[in-house]
């Protein structure tokens, strides 16, 4: 018999709806874009891509570019999960891995192990860079890639002053960890490991999904590695508290490169920002995240018994409820 949900829907019907709210979401967020950037746009006949692109580079829309990043994610990340999580779950976000039961050392240790993952990021981007090589079309390709991303990236990190670098560490660098986590790990991967039953699998295909999202060849294997990472970590503390935490740390941490680079007048190469320190540091970082996740698991078991202890006494309460581990 397959898990359910607690208002009785099988692990297929949730992937189903999940999936049906994330389109929904994807062609919102495409509405949403449009609407803001029709105000823009030369009056009479289609926008054409060039209009757009010098529209997106104007310093002087950079704070409508920032809020269309933001409202966009939120239509392709949260609002599909907070939806999913409504219909199948019911009204508690707890489903989504809400719930008070973390520690000062859980956060902590999230934060060390995505900083040690980010030091190993870089052989794996090293990797992949060799290995284009080989395949000029794709080498191309990833090429072009970075460069529109690379000018996106610029176009919205041009802060005036620290007050606005400020507000955009919450809407560039917290809102967009919050969300993506709802989705990826409060979301599609507990619905994955329940469907495949170990959560090795679960974990490795919402890795896959999140690497893909963010759209770039390059860094295709560290953006994984980091996937994993941020699936581990919920898997082990079952708190998707400490997943936006560190998400959010790491975000802020690549968003601080950027003002510093943009203040001292240096070129912005996003697929360069990734610490290069060689394997034999990177292998050692590796380790340490390793370490790492053993002192976490350690930490985080007594919180999963009170959560799993708050799992089955919510299911008694649920007229439809099914045991669900």
């Amino acid at each position: 018999m397959q898990f359910r949900s607690p208002k009785g829907y099988t692990v297929t019907g949730q992937l189903g709806f999940l999936l049906l709210f994330t389109g929904l979401g994807f062609i919102v967020a495409g509405l949403v874009q449009m609407l803001m950037l029709m105000p823009l746009l030369p009056k009479g006949g289609l926008p054409e891509t060039q209009q757009i692109e010098a529209i997106l580079k104007d310093p002087a829309h950079v704070n409508l570019i920032r809020w269309m990043q933001v409202i966009s994610t939120f239509f392709l990340f949260c609002l599909p999960a907070l939806l999913f999580s409504l219909l199948c779950n019911g009204k508690k976000i707890f489903w989504l891995g809400f719930n008070k039961h973390l520690n000062i050392f859980q956060i902590l240790l999230g934060f060390l192990i995505m900083f040690l993952a980010n030091l190993s990021a870089g052989l794996f981007q090293e990797m992949t860079e060799k290995l284009l090589t080989w395949y000029p079309k794709w080498n191309a390709m990833a090429k072009l890639m970075e460069d529109t991303y690379n000018n996106q990236v610029q176009a919205i990190t041009q802060f005036n002053n620290p007050l606005e670098f400020a507000i955009s560490l919450i809407i560039m660098a917290f809102l967009p960890a919050m969300f993506e986590e709802l989705f990826f790990r409060g979301a599609l991967q507990q619905v994955l490991v329940k469907r495949f039953r170990m959560p090795i699998i679960g974990i490795i295909l919402t890795s896959l999904i999140f690497s893909l999202v963010h759209a770039s060849i390059t860094l295709f294997l560290s953006r994984f590695l980091l996937g994993m990472v941020l699936g581990l970590i919920f898997s082990y503390t079952r708190n998707i508290w400490v997943n936006i935490i560190a998400h959010f740390l790491n975000n802020a941490i690549a968003l601080i490169q950027l003002f510093y680079l943009q203040q001292t007048n240096q070129h912005v190469e996003v697929s360069k920002m990734d610490m290069q320190l060689g394997t034999w540091i990177s292998m050692v970082a590796m380790f340490g995240v390793f370490g790492l996740f053993i002192l976490l698991k350690k930490h985080s078991e007594t919180n999963k018994l009170r959560i799993y202890a708050q799992e089955q006494a919510l299911l008694v309460n649920e007229p439809t409820g099914f045991p669900i581990a």
